[in-house]
């Protein structure tokens, strides 16, 4: 497993911390974050999601639970999944968390410390914490061998 600590120092850092992990996404990847709320999930998810070309852009899914959303140059999907009100595999069942976990679909998912059980494996797990008003630590972790060059060539193409 490999793993990878980095300080945003803004939230200008945050978005091109984000954009360039964007940039590199393929078909299957799956991106789970956790962090308290007001760590920074969300806008790191809307800094990858432009990197990678998501249209509309991502916003939070605090509400509708998943946003999809599709890039001009591809017919590929982005899904934007918070489980921040999910309570239980049930729960989890009822918006189709199954069928995009075996899909090709690209996931982000806020929250994934709630439902460790069913997170998609292989995965690049992100933890967020804040340090303060516009820094925050960001720990990513890879499983699966995708996932571990996944991170490889974020860290190389990371500022």
């Amino acid at each position: 497993m490999s793993s990878w600590r980095m300080t945003s120092r803004s939230p200008q850092h945050t978005q091109s911390i984000g954009a360039a992990l964007g940039r590199l996404l393929q078909p299957g990847d799956c991106i789970a974050l956790s962090g308290q709320l007001g760590a920074g999930k969300t806008a790191l998810c809307r800094a990858i999601g432009s990197g990678w070309g998501a249209q509309p852009p991502l916003s939070s899914p605090t509400y509708n639970l998943v946003h999809e959303h599709r890039r001009t140059r591809d017919a590929q999907r982005l899904q934007h999944i918070d489980l921040y009100r999910i309570d239980g595999g049930g729960d989890a069942a009822s918006i189709g968390l199954d069928d995009m976990l075996a899909d090709e679909d690209i996931l982000l998912i806020e929250w994934a410390e709630r439902l460790p059980a069913l997170l998609c494996e292989p995965s690049l797990q992100i933890k967020l914490q804040s340090l303060d008003d516009d820094k925050r630590q960001l720990h990513a972790r890879a499983q699966g061998l995708r996932h571990a060059r996944l991170l490889a060539e974020w860290q190389t193409s990371c500022c």
